[in-house]
């Protein structure tokens, strides 16, 4: 097996601010793992919260290729990977999950099959998804809620956590105004103390708002389930819940588990928390980076696993460079094409191909 990659821009259609940052653009890292004149897809973006660059995971992709070139056959390769005998011990999640997609991509189109269907899921999932409104000032926040609920967005996620409380009640009021039928979500991403959430949950609850993701800051996952004995509404973990153990710790604890492939480390992982969440009392989140059509792919054809489904980050750019799942009227669907069932839009150049990339050594 044949592994290749090069990186790409993705560009925002307007900057995303959050509490911690604001970004314009990231890197996406393509790959494409090719056998017997087939080729599976894959993308790894980076993320300075999660320290990537698209230098490391060019390396650790390096790394891989060695791995997969050992394998007979893509099926014994995913296999492998199924098993967590690779990718190499200390491969960041977000890159495992990235060569999985590739795999499963190539398996199933190997076998004329879609992704769900390796996945255990007959029917290809869709699910309504929630669509991200940054920081901004009321009126804008406004403006855009009304617009995604004329093209059929009924779940609305609001970025929180500026430094005057008032100002995010002040902008999911007008969210809510703008957009009475609507499903309100709610983010802080970490930024409030637990004295703060205290006093801001019941005044949420009372404009509607059906959940908040990780209003504490991370690393003290035992507060956050305090506050959610507590909470008047549902409290999901995110940036406190990465992977499996973080997800054992938790369940039945919270309300609801933030589950991102690129978080967790791919299909095999996020299942395998699903499981474990099963009859806890938590429920699962599927959610994103901001990332392209190829990189949500593999979580859309988990979306009937999903009680909130948050898979927008490629409804975020300017040009997505991919297409097949949707998402542009509020509903992402999984491809009934074999692999994954996306595609490179035209003016894109795809993974693997041989202009502006590198090759890993075999």
């Amino acid at each position: 097996m044949k592994l290749r990659h090069h990186t790409v821009r993705l560009q925002l259609a307007e900057p995303l601010r959050i509490s911690r940052s604001t970004m314009a653009a990231r890197d996406a890292v393509w790959l494409a793992v090719e056998h017997q004149g087939h080729r599976g897809y894959g993308e790894a973006v980076t993320s300075t919260y999660y320290g990537l660059d698209a230098g490391t995971i060019g390396r650790w992709l390096q790394d891989t290729a060695a791995d997969l070139a050992r394998c007979v056959t893509p099926e014994t390769a995913l296999g492998a990977l199924r098993a967590g005998e690779l990718p190499a011990p200390g491969t960041p999640p977000a890159v495992t999950a990235a060569v999985e997609s590739a795999l499963l991509d190539l398996v199933g189109k190997r076998a004329g099959r879609p992704v769900h269907q390796l996945l255990g899921t007959p029917e290809a999932p869709c699910a309504t998804t929630a669509r991200t409104l940054g920081i901004t000032s009321p009126r804008a926040a406004a403006e855009q809620a009304a617009r995604l609920a004329r093209q059929g967005f009924s779940v609305l996620k609001v970025k929180a956590g500026v430094p005057d409380p008032d100002d995010d009640l002040d902008r999911v009021l007008a969210v809510r105004n703008a957009a009475p039928h609507a499903r309100l979500l709610l983010d802080p991403n970490g930024a409030w103390t637990p004295a703060l959430a205290e006093v801001l949950l019941p005044r949420y609850a009372a404009l509607g708002v059906e959940a908040v993701e990780q209003p504490l800051a991370p690393g003290d996952p035992e507060a956050l389930a305090r506050l959610a004995e507590r909470s008047p509404l549902p409290v999901i973990a995110d940036e406190d819940a990465v992977g499996e153990e973080d997800a054992r710790r938790l369940a039945g604890r919270v309300h609801g588990i933030n589950v991102k492939l690129a978080k967790c480390g791919g299909a095999t992982a996020a299942l395998r928390i699903a499981d474990l969440l099963a009859g806890s009392g938590t429920a699962l989140m599927l959610g994103c980076l901001t990332a392209s059509t190829l990189g949500l792919a593999p979580a859309v054809h988990l979306a009937d696993r999903a009680r909130w489904t948050d898979l927008d980050g490629h409804l975020l750019l300017a040009h997505d460079p991919w297409t097949g799942i949707g998402g542009t009227d509020g509903t992402v669907r999984a491809g009934r094409r074999p692999g994954l069932g996306v595609r490179p839009v035209r003016r894109s150049q795809p993974a693997g191909a041989p202009a502006h990339g590198q090759e890993t050594p075999q």
